[in-house]
C-alpha cells in the first residue's frame, strides 16, 4: 500500500505514510472485508458507513500537516481509521460522527478539522467549533465529483482548494441545502 499506492500517488509525508505502515486496515473493517482491506477502493462498512481508500486517507493527512500543538477535530466517516492514524500526532483529537457535527460544541476551538468523507459544505455549527485560520482537509463535492481540499476558516466562512479528484465516501449529513437558483 505505502510503495504502490501511496508513494505513487505522491503521499511521501511522514505524518502520512508513517502512520499507515503502522496501523493495520483490516482492524477497521467487517471480517468478511479484511482480504481486501487493502484495496485502493472504498470498502462498504454497512449501514451508509464506508472505510475511505488509502489514498484518501493519505492525501488528508499529508495536506493536513498535524502539528503536536493541534486541537483536532475528526468527523468519522464510521470506520474509525482516520482518527487512529492521526494519534498521537496532535495535542487532543474530538471524533465525531457526522450527526455530532451537525449540532453546537462548545469548549476550545480546533486548530485542524478533518473530515472522512466527501461534503457539499461545511454547516455553521461545525464551522462554530473552529479557531479563526483554522485547517481543513475534507473530500468535497461540487457538481457531483468529489475531490480531496483542503480549506480555512475566517470569519464565518469557509474557503477550499481542490487539489484533485478523486472517489471520496459522501457524507449525505452534508449536503448543500436544496433551494432556487437563477
Amino acid at each position: 500500500m505505502i510503495d504502490s499506492q501511496l508513494r505513487t500517488s505522491g503521499v511521501t509525508a511522514t505524518c502520512a505514510v508513517g502512520p499507515m505502515g503502522r496501523v493495520p486496515r483490516e482492524d477497521f473493517v467487517p471480517a468478511s472485508a479484511r482480504a481486501v482491506a487493502y484495496v485502493d477502493r472504498a470498502i462498504p462498512l454497512g449501514e451508509g458507513k464506508w472505510l475511505a481508500a488509502p489514498l484518501v486517507h493519505g492525501l488528508i493527512l499529508q495536506e493536513a500537516a498535524p502539528q503536536v500543538t493541534d486541537r483536532a477535530i475528526v468527523v468519522d466517516g464510521g470506520s474509525g481509521y482516520l482518527p487512529e492514524l492521526l494519534r498521537g500526532q496532535v495535542a487532543t483529537i474530538e471524533v465525531l460522527t457526522p450527526e455530532q457535527a451537525l449540532t453546537k460544541g462548545n469548549g476550545e476551538k480546533a486548530s485542524l478539522l478533518l473530515i472522512d468523507g466527501a461534503i457539499e459544505h461545511v454547516p455553521a455549527a461545525l464551522a462554530a467549533r473552529l479557531a479563526d485560520d483554522a485547517r481543513i482537509v475534507t473530500g468535497l463535492t461540487e457538481n457531483g465529483v468529489t475531490s480531496v481540499a483542503r480549506g480555512r476558516k475566517s470569519g464565518d466562512g469557509v474557503a477550499f482548494l481542490k487539489l484533485g479528484e478523486v472517489g471520496v465516501p459522501r457524507l449525505p449529513q452534508f449536503a448543500k441545502p436544496k433551494g432556487w437558483s437563477f
